[in-house]
């Protein structure tokens, strides 16, 4: 039995798909789980409970965590480190192996340019600091030999169905509706964007190879990395809109903060958009001779999949 914890979110459903190829023994866990092949479990559950999760996990011989909470620090706080608490204790109890789908909010200011899985770790943001708490707590068990896990990380991402990225909020709507496109902070800056199905085939690969436990990995990410500019550009082309871009500066963020919170929590974030952003998968497609989707293919096929 192979378990989603956070089956409905945005990598969940595209990651039950791909582990069709593994088995199909596949348990789908979330408050209102849905099935994405004919064969899967659903297991209606409320994570924030610690029951729950031990339930959910029971039976299972590999977990996926890739829960997603809403976008408020304080939630982050509160719920992040006891989900993943217990779901380390189901997983060690159960004889379980662990694979935490990540992001790279713990990194140090100065690793964004270029992001490795040495990258150093020193969070600049509460947020990752939550994200560094939660991933210690994993490499400290792993560390102690009582869990199998492993740790799958992502740039900011975008694919068909991904209504809450960052690209489809700001860039794609906007063009849908005539409108410029939004960036934040610089948008000649590079950066650096995970292909949903790439991640999500990427992650069930690493899940079921021995020999990918108990060390961190980036996901497949085109290396080909292109500005905020030239990914609008990308859009607009495919979808025969404007390519024109407003960028929104820090002080105007803030102000919209005042009015909307999903704005009030993205000023602490802003680090990640005012310099280049380039995030390097080459030891995974070393390792898996992964062939990453190209921000070209991508695009075309997430204003594909969207219509």
């Amino acid at each position: 039995m192979q378990t989603i914890l956070g089956a409905n979110g945005t990598i969940g459903s595209v990651l039950a798909k791909e582990l069709r190829s593994y088995t199909d023994k596949i348990r789908l866990v979330s408050r209102n789980p849905k099935k994405v092949n004919d064969t899967d479990e659903l297991f209606p559950a409320d994570l924030s409970n610690t029951g729950s999760v031990d339930k959910a996990v029971e039976g299972s011989n590999v977990v996926y965590l890739v829960v997603g909470f809403d976008y408020k620090i304080n939630v982050w706080e509160e719920k992040w480190p006891r989900l993943m608490r217990a779901t380390i204790d189901a997983c060690i109890k159960h004889n379980a192996r662990l694979v935490f789908f990540d992001n790279v909010y713990m990194y140090d200011i100065k690793a964004i340019p270029h992001m490795t899985e040495d990258s150093a770790i020193n969070p600049p943001s509460r947020k990752g600091a939550v994200r560094k708490q939660i991933a210690q707590m994993l490499l400290e068990e792993v560390k102690a030999g009582k869990l199998m896990a492993l740790i799958a990380r992502s740039a900011d991402f975008y694919g068909p169905g991904n209504e809450r990225s960052f690209i489809t909020e700001m860039v794609y709507k906007n063009i849908k509706k005539g409108k410029a496109s939004n960036w934040l902070i610089n948008a000649d800056k590079k950066h650096s964007f995970t292909y949903t199905p790439d991640a999500a085939k990427a992650t069930a690969l690493l899940g079921n190879t021995n020999d990918a436990y108990n060390q961190v990995w980036h996901l497949p990410t085109d290396s080909d990395t292109l500005t905020g500019r030239e990914i609008v550009s990308l859009y607009a082309k495919e979808m025969n809109g404007s390519g024109k871009v407003s960028v929104m500066p820090m002080w105007l963020i803030k102000i919209l903060g005042l009015f909307i919170p999903i704005m009030k929590e993205m000023p602490e974030m802003m680090y990640q958009y005012d310099r280049d952003y380039f995030f390097d998968s080459s030891k995974f497609e070393k390792k898996f001779n992964f062939k990453v989707t190209t921000y070209q293919e991508g695009v075309r096929n997430t204003v594909i999949g969207n219509q």
